[in-house]
């Protein structure tokens, strides 16, 4: 979640890690702080976003530094629980994203020898540790630190005499390289204007220098080195208000290139597949349910859609025919991960993700997304481009027809149809931003469709929103709908049309006010958006419709559209 960064070269370091800080706020905004050495090492921290950091590090002039953004796990968000956490002898600095599970125990253990705590944070026990257990050698002493945690972690360490120490378990850290400065990052797109040299961070332990080494097991080891180029526009908000409105303004290129890719994989995990396991959490658990109803209804092969957290816990049947295909846009989601490792010793697994060399992509045979960064806390086009290679996955289990072709082919122009419509899409969500509560029902792939809209709404607005399956309202859900209630009904199956119209209906006669998204007509609504004529993929352009209306909710009623309250980008402990 947290996001960390580091730096040490010939440039004050204060302006490198704020800029490092600002491109992983997505990570989490509770509290901010920087770490710099200069005579001892000076720690400025506070509560809130890195704005308000940034005026307390004006004095700050040293060349070597490490920040963190944090997203509260142990203890509230305060100035004191905010990293770097300082050691008692003022010669370490840490930042630290995972959980210390038995930190309580180590906190107890080092309370009794004397030393007192000023955070309620698990992580304040590793830079308290690195005094207790100091012997001269940094790089040994912090080895035995490491050996001593249990859970995960993303740890990067400032010593008094200028060196940077890294490392990591089951928390994504990378190392960027250039000619004389070194940075250290939770993910690539920190320092992609410094560099395109990374290491992706495994076992290892990195000591940073004048020069750079790595240590596995006491040895030093040779690191493989690769590089990656990020477009200079691809993380800033161009001539958008927002991150969230350019992302979904950019999902017929995203959609478009994730297809022109995907076709040509051969795709060689489906063979002799009898079952399907998709998983995933949040948007991708939507993706994963939306691919199960397509997929099965398409192909005839059974397909479970699992959250990633139930699914890893509830000893699920899974046999060597099968196949799992674990989704997410980071490649870092810590469930989804230990889903994987839990599975891939009995079955093929594979994995559709947006970042390359994540730690899912390296886990699992990737079938890449091409959304590009994706800054916006609220997925848009991550969600989308794992819809296409889902259908992807279809076209390739049915022989790769031609008239399936066609219709993937016209799937980015729907789209670029369907945000013409945002003139209407703004009405609706600002006609909706006052509702306490909003109701979304649906069918089949509508009701996948429906739940991710609910989220949307829910996660950037603070509406409370939740679905239903369409043919469940009268089993107890019918109860909470009263004259006023907003009920959005997307409806784009033909075939289960009257079965739905019959049930906006229903919450009709009861007072509702009903609001229809299909591809046909809708008399039975007070307002029907018409979208495209499409194939099997018109869910699609519904969730598309209704991050717009989401999005515009939000804004009419002022809400922090791009970092909404509590979230993170990338959910990376359990």
């Amino acid at each position: 979640m947290c996001g960390i960064v580091g730096y040490k070269g010939r440039s004050i370091a204060a302006p490198i890690l704020l800029k490092g800080l600002k491109n992983l706020e997505y990570r989490g905004y509770d509290s901010a702080g920087i770490a710099t050495l200069e005579n001892g090492i000076n720690v400025v921290k506070t509560k809130g976003r890195i704005n308000n950091l940034s005026p307390l590090t004006k004095s700050l002039c040293g060349n070597c530094g490490i920040g963190h953004t944090r997203w509260a796990t142990h203890g509230a968000a305060t100035e004191t629980n905010a990293h770097p956490h300082l050691s008692p002898s003022g010669k370490f600095a840490i930042v630290h994203n995972g959980i210390i599970e038995n930190f309580d125990s180590l906190k107890h253990e080092l309370a009794q020898k004397g030393y007192v705590f000023r955070s309620e944070t698990d992580s304040e026990v590793i830079a308290v540790l690195m005094d207790d257990l100091f012997d001269g050698n940094e790089l040994k002493t912090f080895s035995a630190v490491l050996n001593k945690l249990q859970g995960s972690y993303a740890i990067a360490m400032l010593t008094y005499d200028g060196k940077i120490y890294a490392a990591k378990k089951d928390s994504p850290l990378v190392i960027g390289l250039s000619r004389s400065e070194t940075y250290v990052s939770s993910d690539l797109t920190a320092f992609s204007d410094k560099t395109d040299k990374f290491v992706i961070m495994e076992d290892e332990i990195a000591e940073i220098s004048d020069t750079v080494s790595f240590f596995s097991d006491g040895k030093k080891i040779q690191p493989q080195i690769f590089e990656w180029k990020c477009k200079v526009d691809a993380c800033d908000k161009s001539v958008y208000p927002h991150y969230m409105l350019k992302e979904i303004f950019e999902q017929p290129d995203a959609l478009a290139d994730t297809l022109n890719h995907s076709i040509k994989d051969r795709c060689e995990f489906l063979n002799q597949i009898n079952n399907i396991h998709l998983i995933g959490c949040g948007s991708a658990y939507h993706a994963a349910l939306t691919g199960k109803y397509v997929i099965e209804s398409l192909t005839g092969t059974r397909v479970n859609a699992d959250i990633a957290s139930e699914f890893r816990y509830r000893n699920p049947i899974i046999r060597q025919s099968d196949l799992l295909i674990a989704i997410s846009q980071s490649g870092e989601t810590a469930d989804t991960i230990g889903a994987v490792n839990m599975a891939k010793d009995k079955c093929k697994t594979a994995c559709i993700v947006n970042v390359r060399k994540s730690t899912l992509a390296r886990t699992a045979r990737p079938f890449y997304t091409y959304a590009g960064p994706e800054i916006a806390v609220a997925t848009t086009k991550g969600y989308t481009t794992q819809l296409i290679n889902l259908y992807v996955i279809a076209y390739n289990m049915l022989g790769k027809p031609t008239g399936f072709l066609r219709s993937l082919e016209a799937i980015p122009q729907s789209v670029a149809q369907t945000l013409k419509l945002s003139n209407v899409l703004k009405y609706i969500g600002e006609l909706i931003a006052s509702k306490r509560n909003v109701f979304f029902i649906g069918r089949g792939a509508d009701y996948a469709a429906a739940k991710e809209s609910a989220l949307k709404l829910k996660e950037i607005s603070y509406i409370h929103a939740d679905c239903y399956p369409a043919g469940e309202l009268k089993h107890g859900t019918i109860s909470l709908i009263e004259k006023g209630s907003v009920v959005i009904a997307i409806a784009t199956d033909k075939e289960l049309l009257n079965k739905t119209s019959g049930s906006i209906l229903e919450v009709k006669a009861r007072g509702a006010f009903t609001i229809g998204i299909s591809s046909y007509e809708l008399d039975c609504c007070d307002i029907t958006i018409k979208l495209p004529a499409a194939d099997f993929y018109s869910p699609l352009l519904a969730t598309v419709a209704c991050q717009l209306i989401s999005y515009y909710a939000a804004l009419h009623r002022g809400c922090d559209i791009d970092k909404p309250r509590n979230l993170a980008k990338s959910v990376t402990v359990e």
